[in-house]
């Protein structure tokens, strides 16, 4: 995928909004893969990355399925403790959330479930779509999907949410693409159901 760098109109054209762009915040611990699957998305390439004090920008093209051609403008949100509470000005009206889990340490397992759910259930995230990216998959003892949903108690605590854990590796771009996909479908799904409701109160 090409830079965002460009030359000419294109990069006014660019700047502007368009009923396909669409707004998306990653969240997740530090050292959980989230600038690293960034900026794979981005340029198609593995970049040496380092920990992200504040946040990280970049509009993102997909080039697959339904989602072909829609603008993805995603917020890298830092993970570290002391930026978590910035997370919550970011979700404001965001229209999805992607949270980066690390599924072979297990030792924070219970933090991440801790900081997405307490994402979630804030009244204004309440129904947006979550993506789980389950990184480093690669890794020996890389928890599956099904186990990472259980581990994070999504079936339970996130009833009123559309949400969908995918299988990643950020470092060589495996399960992104999907990931991005499904989140694209996630959020159509959402708004076509506020609009029938919108139509029904009429």
């Amino acid at each position: 995928m090409g830079s965002s760098i460009s030359s000419g109109k294109h990069s006014i054209l660019d700047s502007l909004p368009t009923s396909h762009n669409l707004h998306i915040v990653m969240l997740g611990l530090d050292s959980a893969g989230k600038t690293t699957a960034l900026y794979r998305l981005k340029f198609d390439q593995y970049l040496n990355t380092v920990p992200t004090i504040g946040f990280n920008c970049e509009k993102v093209r997909a080039h697959t399925g339904k989602a072909k051609g829609t603008s993805f403008l995603i917020w890298d949100i830092g993970g570290q403790d002391k930026l978590r509470p910035l997370w919550r000005s970011y979700t404001r009206c965001t229209d999805g959330i992607v949270f980066v889990v690390d599924s072979v340490d297990d030792d924070r397992i219970e933090e991440a479930k801790m900081e997405l759910l307490r994402t979630a259930k804030s009244p204004e995230n309440t129904c947006v779509p979550i993506l789980v990216l389950a990184n480093k998959q690669d890794l020996p003892g890389a928890k599956d999907p099904k186990e990472v949903a259980q581990m994070l108690g999504l079936t339970d605590q996130l009833s009123q949410h559309q949400w969908h854990v995918q299988p990643a590796c950020a470092i060589i771009g495996e399960g992104l693409d999907e990931g991005l996909e499904i989140l694209y479908e996630m959020i159509a799904k959402k708004k076509r159901l506020a609009k029938m409701e919108k139509k029904f109160k009429r």
